[in-house]
C-alpha cells in the first residue's frame, strides 16, 4: 500500500467515526425518564419509590390525604396535564384504575382507600409490557 492509499484509508476511518458516535448517542437518549412522567398527587403525605419493576418499568406508591374519588379525579387531571392520554378502566367512590400512554410510555395508575386517606400505585414502562401488573 502506498502513502496516498494509506492517507485515504485513514481519512475515511476518521470521517466514519463521528457518524458512529452520533448514532450511538441518539439511541442512548431515546427512552423516556419514567419518573419525570409520573406526577406526584396533590396532598401527598408519603411517597415510596420509585422501585424498579419488570420490563424496565418503575413503581411509585403515594399516600394521599383526601377522599378516594376526589383524589383519583384530581390525579387523572394531573396525568393529563403531564401529557398522558388516560383511559378510565374503573371508577367509583372508593377509587379508580387508569391506564394511559405518554408517547411510547405506558402506565397503570390504581388508587383507593377509605374516608380521607387514599393509596395510589403508579407504574410506568418505556413501552407497553406483555403483562402490565402494578402493585
Amino acid at each position: 500500500m502506498n502513502n496516498k492509499t494509506q492517507r485515504r484509508a485513514a481519512i475515511s476511518a476518521l470521517l466514519a467515526a463521528p457518524a458512529l458516535v452520533l448514532l450511538a448517542s441518539a439511541t442512548a437518549t431515546a427512552s423516556p425518564d419514567l419518573q419525570s412522567l409520573v406526577p406526584t398527587p396533590a396532598n401527598t403525605q408519603r411517597t415510596d419509590g420509585p422501585n424498579t419493576i419488570s420490563d424496565g418499568g418503575i413503581n411509585e406508591h403515594f399516600l394521599v390525604g383526601g377522599a378516594p374519588g376526589d383524589v383519583m379525579n384530581a390525579y387523572k387531571s394531573a396525568l393529563e396535564g403531564q401529557g398522558w392520554s388516560v383511559t378510565v378502566e374503573h371508577s367509583g367512590r372508593g377509587g379508580a384504575t387508569f391506564t394511559g400512554t405518554n408517547g411510547a410510555a405506558y402506565g397503570v395508575f390504581t388508587g383507593g382507600g377509605y374516608g380521607t386517606t387514599t393509596d395510589i400505585q403508579a407504574c410506568a414502562w418505556p413501552t407497553r409490557p406483555a403483562l402490565a401488573h402494578c402493585g
